[in-house]
């Protein structure tokens, strides 16, 4: 059974840091780009940042609102990426979500989590 489990949303105040963790499950993770997609409030949903596979060296891409601020990364051996945000901003508040995707598009998306950023 395919599972993008996601954690670490939370209430963060701006400034502040959270580190969000997405544990895959049910398909070859080595095989898939992952990716980090958000949310907000009244906004159609976009993608944060993604790295690719290992096939491809796993390059990274970072939405321009993000840059310099959050860091993704994956761990082949514990089917996990990780998204490190810092500098939080109010308008980083949103779902989080994580997803996968392989070279003939298949595609998997976890439930998301909520980040909010406020004072």
């Amino acid at each position: 059974q395919v599972q993008l489990v996601e954690s670490g949303g939370g209430l963060v105040q701006p400034g502040g840091s959270l580190r969000l963790s997405c544990t895959a499950a049910g398909f070859t993770f080595t095989s898939y780009v992952m990716s980090w997609y958000r949310q907000g409030p009244g906004k159609e949903r976009e993608l944060v940042a993604s790295i690719s596979n290992i096939n491809t060296g796993g390059s990274i891409n970072y939405a321009d609102a993000v840059k310099g601020r959050f860091t993704i990364s994956r761990d082949n051996g514990k089917n996990t990426v990780y998204l490190q945000m810092n500098s939080l901003k109010a308008e980083d508040t949103a779902v989080y979500y994580c997803h996968a995707r392989n070279v003939f598009w298949v595609q998997y998306w976890g439930q998301g989590t909520q980040v909010t950023v406020s004072s």
